[in-house]
């Protein structure tokens, strides 16, 4: 028995996790890195094991960075069956489809105005998978786990999906092992979410386990209340529209679009904010996500539960805009205050909300509200850290735009949750994963009665 660590590994992105055990070959999550310059290369290279020897894919929930190289993995020869929660798997469709999608146009985009792609000087290449790619590998999806019920994986190996409380259908997995007579249990945390949020449940703890693989992303610091951060959030649009500007939002499509939704839902109740308020969803991905979360309550909080029964859609708002066709999209352009734009992605990455930020990033009344984490690299973060330009779409712009940074929205649990999350595990060994390498550092410092371990890319642990 043995596990070795393939993303996400002294960094934030890019998890994929391969154990094992009794002859079989478990991966649990495959997802793309991200932030880094060489995202193009660093998404190619090899997985570091042989993607057709995979036995079956378990994937812990949709964000990107858990799930999106997993077309890539069959293109490169996995066959086997992909294990995930119905909300999982529903919200990973539609984010494979749009990563496949975007790197469609990029890559036509790159051939148009910079001749043919070429890695290291060698053959031109194109995007890492196709939509095609992306629709194909839907037929690997298998068995559906269900929160708290066990399936038999193959003989030696059983896995138990619990509650994250991440995004929605997240789950961390409990593996219960068995190979010439010994056991062990290893707890994959997934991403932990922050407690106490409107719509998503709380996460459920560990079990007592030999071996806890646990996220970092939050590590050094503690996120605001709630409470705090939402009273936040409305001053930010108050003020915003109190100098005739635009509020402008990069949103991550899954779980953060809809709580921010749910805020301004929340905020109309109490007419802390004017019912006639125009609100621009401008993300397809996005509007299919919010539809899949009214199909699953079994993810939501009682709040929100209720909610739903009573009546009372919380994702809906009187002035909301569905925002699909890129041609509706650009005619946001043309709206110079007065109205919210949520748009992906979070990290400003790339799609729509790159063209609202040229759009508004220079005008000193708009006001633009980061409300997640923000990697190095990203245009996020260097509009987060003060710089006074940016390059956008191949325009040096100067920002005076007013910027907020808002963290107690994050969906990954700050560091006192962590360490509260890893203490019932009793765990012998504690490996950190996902996050910054200085972050994981400090706060496997505060860990106690656990041996640390740091892997990097490519490292193995016998178990």
């Amino acid at each position: 028995m043995k596990i070795s660590f393939h993303g996400a590994d002294r960094e934030v992105t890019g998890s994929c996790h391969l154990i094992e055990c009794a002859g079989k070959r478990i991966l649990v999550d495959c997802g793309m890195f991200q932030g880094s310059h060489d995202l193009d290369q660093d998404n190619g290279e090899p997985f570091g094991f042989d993607a057709a020897a995979i036995d079956v894919l378990l994937l812990t929930h949709a964000h990107l960075d858990h799930c999106g190289r997993v077309p890539l993995l069959a293109k490169r020869g996995f066959h086997g069956e992909i294990v995930a929660t119905a909300a999982t798997r529903e919200l990973a469709r539609l984010v494979m489809l749009d990563s496949a999608r975007l790197q469609e146009e990029d890559a036509a985009r790159q051939q148009r105005h910079a001749g043919p792609w070429k890695k290291n000087g060698g053959e031109p290449t194109g995007p890492l998978y196709t939509v095609l790619d992306a629709m194909n590998v839907q037929d690997r999806f298998g068995r559906v786990a269900e929160y708290g019920k066990p399936i038999d994986i193959a003989p030696g190996i059983r896995a138990t999906y619990i509650d994250a409380g991440h995004i929605l259908g997240s789950a961390s997995i409990i593996l219960d092992l068995s190979e010439n007579g010994v056991t062990r249990r290893i707890t994959m945390s997934g991403d932990i979410g922050n407690a106490g949020r409107p719509l998503m449940r709380n996460h459920t703890p560990p079990p007592v386990s030999d071996l806890v693989v646990m996220e970092t992303t939050y590590g050094d610091r503690n996120h605001k209340p709630y409470d705090v951060s939402v009273e936040e959030f409305y001053t930010a649009i108050d003020e915003t529209f109190a100098r005739g500007g635009n509020v402008i939002i990069p949103t991550f499509a899954l779980e953060r679009a809809q709580e921010l939704i749910y805020a301004i839902h929340q905020a109309i109740g109490r007419s802390r904010i004017a019912p006639a308020v125009q609100v621009f969803l401008d993300s397809p991905m996005a509007v299919s996500a919010t539809q899949i979360f009214r199909e699953h309550p079994e993810c939501l909080s009682d709040e929100a539960v209720k909610l739903f029964k009573g009546g009372n859609d919380p994702l809906s708002l009187p002035g909301l805009h569905l925002t699909v066709e890129t041609a509706d999209s650009i005619k946001l352009n043309t709206i110079r205050g007065g109205a919210i734009i949520m748009a992906g992605s979070g990290m400003a990455t790339g799609g729509r909300i790159r063209h609202h930020l040229r759009h508004n990033i220079g005008r000193r009344e708009a006001g633009i509200i980061f409300v997640g984490f923000a990697g190095q690299g990203t245009l996020a973060r260097t509009i987060i850290d003060g710089a006074k330009t940016v390059r956008i779409m191949g325009e040096e712009l100067p920002v005076r735009a007013h910027i907020y940074t808002i963290n107690g929205f994050s969906a990954h649990a700050g560091q006192a949750e962590l360490i509260e999350w890893q203490k019932p595990s009793q765990a012998k060994r504690t490996v950190l994963v996902h996050g910054d390498e200085q972050i994981m550092a400090g706060f496997g410092k505060l860990l106690t009665g656990t041996e640390v371990v740091m892997p990097k890319l490519g490292d193995s642990l016998e178990l």
